[in-house]
Parts: C-alpha cells; structure tokens; sequence
C-alpha cells in the first residue's frame, strides 16, 4: 500500500534548543530513578529533544533537495520521512504511560540502554531517533572544507593533522560492518573518531558527539547503491557542518 508522501521539511531547525546542553540537576526529588540515572549518564550531550512525549519529528534545517547531488531528495524522502519517522512513532508508544513519557529524548536513551535486554526495542528505536535528527545536523549544503579556530586546533592536537582526521574518520564511515555511524567526538580533553553498530551512540559511553555520517544502506543506497566508499568521500568534502561541529565542543 502506498504511504502518503511526507510534508516538506521546514528550512530551519531551532538550533539553540538542539545544542542545549542536557541539564542534570533539573529532574524534580521525586523523579522515577531511571530518569536521575539517564541524567547523569548524558550529562554533556548536545540536547536535540527536551519537550516531553509524544516527540516530534524535528523540522529538518535546510529543503529536502539542498544537499543534492550527493543526497537526493528522493533519498531524504525516505530516510527523514519515513525511516526517522518510524523510530519516534515507535518510541512514542513503548513510553506512553510509562515513567519515561515525561524524559527527555536523551534520558530516554539512557534509561533504555541501562535496562537491559527487556529496553533493547525502546533503546533502538529511542537511539535511532536521537542520533538521525544529530546527523542531519552535522551536514549542511555547500559544507565540508576545514573547519577553523579551536576545533581545527584540537583536530591537529589530536590526530597530528586534519589531513590526518579526514582519514581516520573517512576509513571509520568505510570499514564499519553492516548498519551503523562513524563519529568525531570529544573525549576528555581529546577528539576522537569512532564507530557503533545499528543504534549504538556515544551518548551511552561517555563521550559527546561532535558530528556524525549515516552509514545505513538507507542513507545512500538510492543515490550511490554499493559504492559506500564514494558516498562517504563526497559527504566528507562536500557536507560536514564544521559551525555544528565546533558549537558543540565544549570549552576547556
């Protein structure tokens, strides 16, 4: 059966609300103690949803055919309209009525993730949710490049070059098995590239992402079939948000 096509996706995301960073003495005393525990789990990671449930679909911040030609908008059609759709329609009703319905999305992750297998579906579609509107983020049109400042700094610190990053990161997105993500991320007071599997995240790790790339077949497929490798190049030089990426570091 045919699904209805998706509304166009407003140009702008609210940017401040998405780079807020997670509160963890916000949570009343009488809080569930899983939501006190998913607090402190996710104490720095850049908010992308702190209204309660049921959660929206975030607006995405550019048209569906600005990041053309490396993603079509026949590709964000399905990934952002229906795919994403799918996790947070999931999410929403395995909360309802339960003492996560008022968490926010990153609380909700890590409340999941320290639930065990019995939080397995919850977390995968909550991780998913969270970690598709984190990349739509982290590319923008006319991206890529060098970023400037202190994030190319401790890029340079940490890798020894950004010719030297692009590679690491570059080989991570390549070399990940099956469905996942590759990730800058902060890590104390070093960057670091690594990789997760399907719904893994950072969040649950103790490390605050700085960008991601979508390694899913449903990320490229469309545009690039089997050619992962080329998907990869393109959006690395052509999409990377480096003003994402250096809102979210934190400062030393």
């Amino acid at each position: 059966m045919n699904e209805p096509n998706p509304p166009r996706p407003a140009s702008a995301l609210d940017r401040r609300s998405f780079l807020a960073v997670t509160a963890t003495g916000a949570l009343a005393a009488a809080a569930a103690p899983a939501l006190r525990a998913a607090a402190a789990a996710v104490p720095t990671a850049p908010a992308v949803a702190r209204a309660p449930a049921p959660f929206e679909l975030p607006a995405l911040p550019y048209a569906d055919n600005a990041l053309d030609p490396v993603i079509s908008a026949q590709t964000i059609s399905f990934h952002y309209g229906k795919h994403h759709r799918a996790y947070l329609d999931n999410m929403n009703k395995m909360v309802a009525g339960s003492d996560l319905e008022k968490a926010t999305l990153e609380q909700v992750v890590a409340a999941a993730a320290a639930g065990g297998a019995d939080k397995s579906a919850l977390f995968n579609n909550a991780a998913q949710a969270w970690n598709h509107t984190f990349y739509w983020n982290s590319l923008t049109p006319g991206g890529g490049g060098k970023p400037e400042g202190e994030l190319l700094a401790k890029l340079e610190a940490s890798f020894g070059s950004f010719d030297k990053w692009k590679e690491e990161f570059a080989a991570a997105a390549k070399t990940q098995f099956g469905s996942g993500w590759a990730w800058l991320v902060q890590d104390g007071a070093a960057l670091k590239v690594v990789k997760t599997a399907n719904a893994e995240t950072p969040l649950t790790k103790g490390m605050k992402p700085l960008l991601t790339l979508d390694v899913w077949e449903h990320a490229y497929y469309l545009d690039w079939q089997n050619r992962r490798p080329d998907y990869v190049a393109a959006a690395i030089d052509k999409l990377l948000n480096w003003k994402f990426a250096a809102a979210n570091l934190a400062k030393a």
